[in-house]
């Protein structure tokens, strides 16, 4: 895999958590039944879990770790990509991320809370008569 393609896929998860921290309390405002989708609520749950987790623990994310190590030194990013690369990349220290990726972990938690998703287990069904 190419550096261009792990910065591709670290763009699209953070698409994905940042999304579903902004549609799930819209979805649920507006009535939107998939925005309680178990599958895709644990998914995000647990993609935020791993994020805040590796900031505690003080670790950069593992896919920022695989992309230095498949780019190199001398490779010159195509300009999209450098973009990219800015708007995921800043230069602030661990711990400000790390504050941040603890919040939006809380965040996400009180969203289950209080936009609850449909738990596969927990099926209605109506007695027959």
């Amino acid at each position: 895999m190419t550096a261009v393609s792990v910065l591709a896929l670290h763009l699209a998860i953070i698409a994905f958590n940042v999304v579903g921290c902004v549609l799930v309390p819209i979805g649920a405002w507006r009535r939107w039944h998939w925005v309680r989708e178990f599958r895709f609520r644990l998914a995000h749950l647990l993609s935020l879990a791993a994020v805040a987790a590796q900031a505690l623990l003080g670790r950069a994310c593992f896919l920022t770790t695989w992309q230095a190590d498949v780019s190199g030194t001398s490779h010159v990013q195509p300009l999209i990509a450098g973009w990219i690369n800015r708007l995921i990349y800043w230069p602030l220290p661990l711990w400000v991320f790390a504050a941040a990726y603890l919040a939006v972990f809380v965040y996400v938690i009180a969203l289950w809370v209080f936009v609850r998703p449909h738990m596969p287990w927990r099926t209605k069904t109506r007695k027959r008569t």
